[in-house]
Parts: C-alpha cells; structure tokens; sequence
C-alpha cells in the first residue's frame, strides 16, 4: 500500500472520532423508541454494518496503512485472547456476585424460568458483540488508540483514547452523570491496557462483551431478573473487583511485554 501524503494525525483522529459519534447519533435517533428486542437487533446489526467499513476506508484513505495494523487479526488467530479477556471479567465478576449475595447487600429473584434466561443471554451475547464491543473496540482500540501509538509512549496513547471514548459516551448521552463519566473512563483505561499488553483487540473485545452482557442481563434490557440493591451490584461485582482483578492479571501475564514507553510500528506493507 502506498505511504504518500495522508493528512495529519490530530486531523484523522478528529475525522474518524467525530464520526463515531455522528454514526451513533444518526443510529440513536433512526431507532428512537420504546426498547423492544427487534429494535435492539437491528441496531446491532447497523452498527457493525456502518462502522466496519467506515474504518476500512479511514485506514485505506486517511492513513494509506494496511488493516493488519488495527488489530484485528482473524478470529482463528485470536480466539483465546477472546476467552481470555472474557475470563479476567467473568471470574471476578462471578465471585463479586457471591460476596455481594452472600453479605446481604444484594437480593437477586428470577422473573422466568432458566432456559429463558439463558436464550437472553445467549442473544445478549451477539448483540453486544455487534453493537458495542466490536465496533467501538476497532474505533477506539483499534483504530484511534494505534495511531495515538505510532506517535506517543503507550501509556500516552491508552489516556488518549480514553479520553476520546469517554467523550464519546458524554456526546452520544450514554455518559452525562459523574458516575456514568467515571465508568467511561475507567472501562477505556481497562481495555486500552488490554490492547497494548496483547497487540491486538480481540481480549478487549472479550471483556467489553462480558462485561456488557451481564449488566444488560441483570438490567432493564434483559428483564430476566429482579435486583435489589442494583448500585452496590454494578459497583462492587461488575465493577471494582473485576476491573482490579483484571488489571493484576494483565500486568501479571503480560509483564515481560507490556512496555509502557514503546512507541508502535505502522509498517507501509
């Protein structure tokens, strides 16, 4: 691919962060209505449909750079570090819910039978894939994370990006209180993390979709369950434990790689 004249860095990630957001927008209000799970369907689908190869064309166009730098090798090639970062959640998450059950902090009742829950879940999981994890994984990590990296130390590039992602999450309204602001960044710093220890995305895919999947399961999304005491669940077992436990794990695995000051190739071909 050729390397001749592209426009300037600060200028492709305007471009391509600006668009997230207008992709979003465009998206939020096409399907502004009561949720019902069709709607969320289609939603998935347009996402990924839209975004994929607004990437494709941003890394063919503005960057004159081949895919392979995006991080998204085929999915035969990157398939543990899906179940790995699907685990450095799910682990944790799974013994936060039982110390937030087992001390009484929380009360959880099920609305359905368990084969119910199980083909919400089960659906939750293709739908947060294609309309959360897999596109804004390649925006963010993917995309606007790795430039930042060609030009900044990584650990400049993860605070970039987050910064951007957290935005992002304030001007599609997905982000407008503190916490929700909070959360935003904390996730990107998490999953920034992710994609500079292992070099690509797909664990930070992994993660992203556990982690939405069980909160959209245990919300008004999947309608499945009755929570009581809904904020102390989202704090302590979807949040603080598994995002800390993740963080050691990473830094524990990857800790003969993880190079906080390297700056990341873009090869031409």
């Amino acid at each position: 691919m050729s390397a001749g004249p592209r426009l300037a860095l600060p200028w492709r990630i305007l471009v391509v962060a600006s668009g997230a957001v207008l992709v979003w927008l465009f998206l939020g209000v096409l399907l502004d209505r009561d949720y019902d799970r069709p709607t969320h369907a289609v939603g998935a689908v347009l996402t990924t449909a839209v975004v994929v190869p607004l990437v494709v064309v941003a890394r063919r166009v503005l960057d004159r750079r081949p895919w392979a730098g995006l991080g998204l090798p085929a999915l035969r090639d990157g398939w543990r570090r899906l179940l790995f970062g699907m685990a450095c959640w799910l682990v944790p998450a799974a013994a936060g819910f039982a110390l937030c059950l087992g001390l009484g902090w929380v009360e959880i009742s099920i609305r359905t039978s368990v084969g119910d829950v199980l083909r919400v879940a089960a659906l939750l999981v293709v739908l947060v894939f294609l309309k959360e994890a897999l596109p804004e994984e390649l925006i963010f990590r993917g995309y606007l994370q790795h430039n930042l990296a060609t030009r900044l130390p990584a650990w400049q590039a993860v605070i970039g990006q987050a910064v951007l992602f957290t935005m992002f999450g304030f001007l599609i309204g997905a982000a407008r209180s503190v916490d929700r602001l909070a959360l935003f960044l904390i996730f990107a710093l998490l999953l920034g993390a992710f994609r500079a220890a292992t070099g690509d995305i797909w664990a930070g895919i992994g993660l992203h979709v556990a982690f939405q999947t069980v909160a959209q399961l245990f919300g008004d999304v999947g309608a499945v369950f009755d929570v009581v005491g809904a904020d102390v669940l989202g704090v302590v077992a979807m949040g603080a434990i598994p995002f800390s436990v993740s963080w050691i794990v990473l830094r524990h695995r990857y800790r003969d790689r993880l190079n906080w000051h390297a700056l990341a190739p873009d090869p031409v071909r």
